[in-house]
């Protein structure tokens, strides 16, 4: 289908995008990589009356550090998150995570900003930062705000950002120490991800001494399996993380669908929990 008509600006710097957006109100959208608004726009899912393209501000990419964080720039693509040898060296579910993401040519054009500013708990991206305990620096008319990963995402394809913010950065603790695995299933390959479990394991003298775990697809929002999570504290053998990873599914409210039913999604999360847990754990 053909889009609606909008009207079209290119800001150059973050100032300038916060100054367009501002003016605009509510009545506009952010382009970045274009793999989650474009096609809202051609199935007249949204209509703005402007599009703000940010793919031309240059301090919105990269990747460095600030301590013990890695500072990832919202305009960051999949594919060089993938690459990154900070990424791949300090956060490392990260990189993994982002090289299942649909194909080749949208981890080249999509951002990993783009996908958390989408906020679909069907994506795979907003669960992982979630386990990796980040947090989304947002760019507004009265200045720069840091808001926590479990703050961000407020419901389905809502987040934390007001019409005239712009998320910059997103900071990730570094994991060093933690092993990790993303396991998701889905129907058919770049399908969404039915269910999918990001999980990061630290384990001390045999025993597994923490775990995370960010559950993708099973609320109105990415979510963390808390009750998992506390009952892996101390769990040494793969019977006791079975047993763990069976309250991998409380608290979350998944959705119905052509796809899956929520029992079978909290099916899934239990299983693929334990597979998850148990690969970063080195058990399985």
């Amino acid at each position: 289908m053909i889009p609606p008509a909008f009207e079209y600006a290119r800001p150059t710097s973050v100032d300038e995008a916060v100054s367009v957006l501002a003016d605009a109100g509510e009545e506009a959208k952010v382009l970045a990589g274009g793999q989650s608004l474009l096609p809202l726009l051609r199935l007249r899912l949204a209509f703005p009356e402007l599009v703000v393209d940010v793919g031309r501000i240059p301090e919105l990419r990269g990747v460095r550090e600030d301590g013990d964080t890695l500072v990832i720039g919202a305009l960051t693509t999949h594919h060089d998150v993938i690459r990154d040898p900070l990424v791949r060296r300090h956060a490392g579910l990260l990189a993994e995570a982002t090289a299942t993401v649909a194909d080749p040519a949208v981890r080249h054009r999509g951002t990993l900003g783009g996908s958390l500013a989408h906020a679909d708990p069907a994506g795979d991206l907003p669960a992982v930062v979630l386990a990796l305990d980040g947090e989304m620096v947002v760019a507004g008319p009265s200045g720069r705000r840091t808001v926590p990963a479990r703050d961000f995402f407020v419901d389905y394809l809502q987040s934390a950002l007001a019409p005239d913010e712009l998320l910059v950065e997103v900071r990730v603790p570094k994991t060093d120490g933690w092993s990790y695995h993303y396991e998701k299933f889905h129907r058919v390959a770049q399908a969404w991800a039915i269910v999918g479990v990001a999980a990061l394991v630290r384990r001390d003298d045999g025993r597994i001494a923490e775990a995370r775990i960010g559950l993708t697809n099973m609320g109105s929002t990415p979510l963390r399996a808390t009750a998992a999570e506390e009952a892996l504290a101390g769990a040494d053998g793969l019977d006791a993380v079975a047993r763990a990873c069976e309250a991998a599914a409380e608290g979350t409210r998944p959705s119905q669908d052509l796809s899956a039913s929520p029992e079978y999604r909290e099916h899934l999360a239990r299983v693929l929990t334990r597979r998850a847990v148990l690969t970063a754990g080195g058990m399985g």
